[in-house]
């Protein structure tokens, strides 16, 4: 499987290069950047024979099978329909669009290509969020409260590389596309009432830099959700799974019960790299000629209950 990837210098193009390098069968011949000769040299420094600064490049390649797009949010919905009319396979980064409409527009093109074209929203893949999911599957486990925190320091529009961005991350349409997907996924519902309230917007970057989003399913399960760009201390995103059996917090790639004991996930998945597990999905579809977890089709539901969370900051 030939692949480009674009926007690979960044924090997780680098991400997504390290991962494809521990899957057979996996090359990487085309990378994408945003200046020439830092990509040039990024991709002499890494061994792979193409680099450019259009995408248009890679996807005029014959040889190429498929593209990872880890590129600012702004890009995403015109470059996977681009992806998808030249005959190529895409997995964009979370999130696909950063409105309705693009991603509506989004899902639409991958129907009509008949490609594989997934979103990587990997926390359906971290195998801490897989050992909950397994149990709720099996019938073990019923969520009755998703409880997330999503902290970071973030004033200023730098990666998490701590490198200057050239666009603005947004704590709806990125973070919590996070875990407004996995709830669903987690509890097989479609949430019937959501509200969402935004603190003040940073006078220079214009967006809000705290939020608070609630959920609650036909069910009764219910999702708490805090976000903030201002908190200077630990950071990241915790998960407090509360269910009818117990206790669950999931922190990255670990989890703990409710009293603090480290849950052994090391048969869960072939990696511990949630990255990794979503490149071999979508690796793994394109050679089975079948839709990955996590298609565009699959997440759309959750880009429509983000517009609706939209709606409650504007109404």
């Amino acid at each position: 499987m030939k692949i480009c990837v674009a926007g690979a210098a960044g924090a997780f193009g680098r991400k997504h290069l390290d991962a494809l390098a521990k899957i057979d069968g996996a090359e990487v011949v085309s990378v994408i950047g945003a200046t020439g000769d830092g990509i040039e040299a990024f991709a002499a420094e890494r061994g792979i024979g193409h680099a450019s600064t259009e995408l248009a490049a890679a996807l005029a390649m014959p040889e190429v099978d498929a593209v990872i797009l880890a590129t600012p949010t702004q890009l995403h919905a015109a470059q996977t329909i681009a992806c998808l009319k030249a005959g190529k396979h895409v997995l964009v980064e979370i999130p696909m669009a950063d409105n309705l409409a693009d991603s509506e527009a989004l899902v639409a093109a991958a129907k009509a290509s008949g490609k594989v074209a997934m979103a990587g929203h990997v926390r359906r893949f971290n195998p801490s969020h897989q050992w909950i999911h397994n149990r709720i599957q099996a019938g073990e486990l019923t969520l009755q409260q998703l409880d997330v925190q999503t902290y970071f320091f973030r004033r200023t529009n730098t990666n998490a590389l701590g490198q200057p961005r050239s666009w603005t991350d947004h704590l709806l349409w990125h973070h919590a596309a996070h875990t407004v997907d996995l709830f669903a996924y987690q509890t097989g519902e479609r949430p019937a009432q959501v509200y969402g309230l935004q603190g003040p917007k940073h006078p220079e970057l214009g967006i809000a830099m705290d939020m608070s989003i609630g959920l609650k399913n036909p069910s009764g399960a219910l999702c708490t959700l805090s976000l903030s760009f201002n908190n200077d201390g630990p950071l990241g995103t915790y998960f407090r799974y509360i269910c009818d059996n117990g206790t669950y917090l999931a922190r990255y790639d670990d989890l703990f019960d409710g009293n603090e004991e480290q849950i052994d996930l090391s048969g869960v998945a072939v990696s511990s790299s949630g990255i990794e597990l979503i490149d071999r999905e979508f690796l793994s579809a394109i050679s089975e000629g079948r839709e990955p977890n996590a298609s565009v089709a699959q997440c759309l539901p959750c880009m429509q209950t983000l517009h609706r969370i939209e709606e409650c900051f504007n109404g």
